[in-house]
């Protein structure tokens, strides 16, 4: 009986795996149900089970062994011998460091303090610019001041002529008679012949003009010298600006570089300033260089006229050259003042209050 129901289980589970389910011919639910039931194997039992692969036994440690230097020698001349410095553990690598010496860090840090510090007093003395004026104070006040002199240097009646005529300086170079010339240069000619050739071109570059000395021209000498003080004191101021910009750099690092590239541009502008005011100096020479050629050829040749109008027009244009240095001076001071008064945070503290290190 046992053996029947366990041939119906099978054959019933075998139609249901070919496509048969319940109700077909010979079968009832309860044996459906049973068979499905049949179907869910049990897991094996514990003690079934294979255990695990042994683990293999870690290796034992290698006892080190010492080997003498005279067990392996290489001959003195193998290229393959190395020393026993090389085969001792080298240092790890440090950063390189530099080392001041304390008495010349504390000048330093001295003379950083006297330029930038706000404590000392404000002196006019050109000689002492370098070492007492700070430049707290020239933004403070000498900047302003010499701009308001400038602007009142450049409204007086000096700077002011209408009528560049006025500036004409006399030239005492008379004009020879032509008939009176040809006189002249009969008698040469005769000396000539009864001189030596070599004592006559000596004589000659001995001799000066036959007019005089010729000055210079008055008026233009007063204004070049009012004006040349000016230079010397903008040309100072811009190269201690130009100091403690300088000293305001920090280290250099990667990133947070905004404030530094700031300062780059205040400084190539002060560069920019600096050039133009050396060449005033170039400018002044260059006019009595050319004055003294025109004069020259002025009392050579007295009777062309447009030597002597060379001279007027050298003076006229120096003139009008000596009002534009006064201006462009005045104007570097209002630019210099006006550029770092709007970017002093940046100049003085580039990377903000944490990293405003001074090296």
């Amino acid at each position: 009986m046992e053996g029947g129901v366990e041939r119906g289980r099978g054959a019933g589970v075998g139609r249901r795996a070919l496509g048969g389910g319940p109700g077909r011919r010979g079968e009832s639910p309860e044996c459906w149900a049973e068979a499905k039931l049949g179907l869910q194997e049990e897991p094996p039992p514990l003690s079934r089970l294979s255990p695990p692969p042994p683990v293999p036994p870690l290796p034992k440690p290698r006892k080190a062994v010492q080997v003498s230097s005279t067990a392996f020698a290489f001959p003195s001349r193998c290229p393959l011998q190395t020393p026993r410095a090389a085969l001792s553990p080298r240092p790890a690598p440090t950063m390189a460091t530099l080392r001041v010496h304390p008495e010349a860090q504390a000048k330093v840090d001295v003379f950083r303090k006297d330029l930038c510090s706000k404590e000392k007093a404000f002196d006019y003395d050109p000689i002492l610019l370098h070492h007492l004026i700070q430049t707290e104070n020239l933004l403070g006040s000498y900047f302003p001041k010499k701009i308001a002199e400038l602007d009142a240097f450049l409204k007086e009646p000096d700077l002011n002529e209408a009528n560049l005529s006025s500036l004409k300086a006399p030239l005492d170079i008379p004009i020879p008679d032509p008939v009176k010339e040809k006189e002249k240069e009969e008698r040469k000619k005769q000396q000539e012949k009864e001189e030596k050739d070599e004592k006559k071109k000596g004589e000659d570059e001995e001799k000066g003009p036959p007019c005089g000395p010729v000055n210079c021209n008055e008026k233009i000498v007063v204004l070049l010298q009012g004006l040349k003080p000016e230079i010397k004191d903008v040309t100072e101021q811009l190269n201690l600006v130009t100091t403690w910009l300088q000293l305001q750099i920090p280290r250099i690092e990667d990133g947070n570089n905004f404030g530094v590239a700031v300062q780059e541009k205040v400084f190539e502008l002060m560069t920019s300033l600096h050039t133009k005011v050396e060449g005033f100096h170039t400018q002044i020479s260059k006019y009595f260089s050319e004055r003294g050629d025109a004069v020259a050829k002025a009392a050579k040749q007295p009777h062309v006229g447009d030597y002597r109008q060379l001279v007027h027009e050298l003076d006229e244009a120096e003139y009008q050259d000596i009002r534009l240095m006064v201006m462009e001076i005045r104007n570097a001071y209002a630019v210099l003042y006006d550029i770092i008064l709007k970017n002093f945070e940046k100049l003085k503290k580039p990377r903000g209050e944490t990293k405003g290190m001074i090296y």
